[in-house]
């Protein structure tokens, strides 16, 4: 009643009716969760470019149905809260499903990498596949009955004073548009929405293919070609190797510093033992014990073109949120040369690339192996939680997964899936207090 007085300004009833349903939990009895009434149509109250039909979700809206958007949809579904999530591709997991490489492999072993409630099938190996990751992920929105509205892509997201509800626009397969009000919303696009492609002068007249990786899926494509390989990440090095076993001739760009780990040390993976000396030891005591074990397993990389940064890698990645290189066999053919090392891309010319060091050579493809960033800053009408720059949390792990007004974030931790597990648990607390707040509220009336 107070934002009414200082608004001075009569509240619309259809809006007050809005308002008062969205914050009543018996509207969920008497509307059970389903994609039919989730769809339901209600008024628009939309005073600008009012869309077609205006739904209110009596729970959270997700957006995004990645694996972050599938493990808090989960968790808040076992709390007995519905939600709905809007996804703009045609799928669950799109960029595993869509935009990944077919050799792709889970990197770390696959009890840090499953959601919450549900364990990866006893019987997948310690580092599923790209197909066995996407089957699990079907299993587990079909377990906890996620049902994600596909096609759906968010235009704007904002929160209403006035009401305090979010308004979230969204754009349908014929181009039809939708407004959902609710609210909580849970911004789960991901740290991977949308490819990055580098500024490298005469990139876009190259004469032949240049592909991003969200494209690539097979060496075979490229089998006999001299393929440079722009990006030293893990796709990178391990795309590399790819097109090795397919007869292929790749040379990668190394503009920066890289660590590269073996993928297992002393019998266990180094990641699992990182996060066991962990918790006895200081993080400089453990780099130093990785890069000592490192040496002795891979020798000095920096011989072969991979100089290490200055601080160790799991500093490096708390810091920057820079993923070491875990190898997987793309070292031992950067050994025996069948993968060439190259510095930092001058520019192109035609099929020739110059190199910053005065070098050139004729390439016949390029891979870009550039990476992925976040979309938030183009549909989220919001900076306080969430940086304009680089469309992430400005609170750092693990407190990024909060902000006001009913706003959360869920897989920008730059910890992977394990993180993602984390965010999506605590939210789920967060909004069950909540929830129960309100039911409290309704039947004490």
């Amino acid at each position: 009643m107070c934002m009414l007085f200082l608004d001075m300004q009569p509240m619309d009833p259809r809006r007050e009716y809005e308002g008062k349903r969205i914050h009543d939990p018996l509207f969920l009895k008497e509307y059970p969760q389903t994609s039919e009434n989730l769809s339901m149509s209600v008024p628009s109250t939309a005073t600008r470019s009012s869309p077609k039909r205006c739904i209110t979700v009596p729970g959270p809206i997700v957006v995004g149905a990645g694996p972050s958007g599938l493990a808090v949809a989960a968790c808040l579904k076992e709390k007995g809260i519905p939600s709905l999530i809007l996804e703009r591709s045609d799928c669950i997991a799109s960029l595993w499903q869509h935009k990944t490489y077919d050799r792709l492999s889970l990197h770390l072993p696959k009890k840090f990498c499953e959601l919450p409630l549900m364990p990866f099938p006893f019987d997948f190996p310690p580092y599923p596949s790209k197909k066995q990751f996407i089957l699990y992920l079907e299993a587990y929105a079909k377990q906890f009955g996620i049902n994600p509205l596909f096609n759906r892509s968010v235009s704007s997201a904002e929160y209403e004073k006035t009401i305090g509800l979010w308004r979230v626009h969204t754009i349908g397969p014929k181009n039809e548009e939708v407004e959902y009000i609710c609210r909580w919303l849970i911004v789960a696009t991901g740290e991977n929405a949308e490819i990055v492609t580098p500024e490298i002068e005469g990139l876009t007249g190259f004469s032949g293919p240049v592909v991003h990786t969200s494209m690539y899926k097979s060496g075979q494509y490229f089998g006999g070609k001299r393929v440079l390989v722009v990006g030293s990440g893990n796709s990178g090095m391990e795309v590399c190797l790819d097109l090795c076993n397919h007869n292929a001739h790749p040379h990668i760009v190394v503009r920066d510093t890289v660590h590269v780990l073996p993928r297992e040390m002393l019998g266990q993976s180094t990641f699992g033992l990182s996060m066991w000396l962990l918790k006895w030891f200081p993080v400089r005591w453990v780099d130093r014990f990785l890069l000592l074990i490192s040496w002795f397993m891979l020798g000095n990389t920096a011989r072969f073109g991979l100089k290490r940064p200055n601080i160790g890698p799991l500093e490096l990645k708390s810091v920057t949120g820079k993923t070491p290189v875990l190898d997987v066999g793309t070292l031992s053919r950067i050994k025996s040369g069948d993968i060439k090392v190259k510095l930092a891309v001058s520019k192109f010319a035609g099929k020739r690339v110059e190199f910053v060091d005065g070098q050139s050579e004729e390439f016949d493809a390029v891979i870009l192996a550039t990476g992925y960033k976040s979309n938030v800053p183009l549909w989220l009408k919001e900076t306080e939680m969430f940086s304009e720059t680089d469309g992430l949390p400005r609170k750092p792990f693990p407190n990024g997964w909060k902000g006001e007004m009913g706003l959360y974030a869920v897989g920008f931790t730059r910890r992977g899936l394990m993180g993602a597990s984390m965010d999506a648990t605590r939210i789920a607390q967060d909004i069950e207090i909540l929830w129960k707040r309100a039911e409290r509220y309704q039947y004490n009336y």
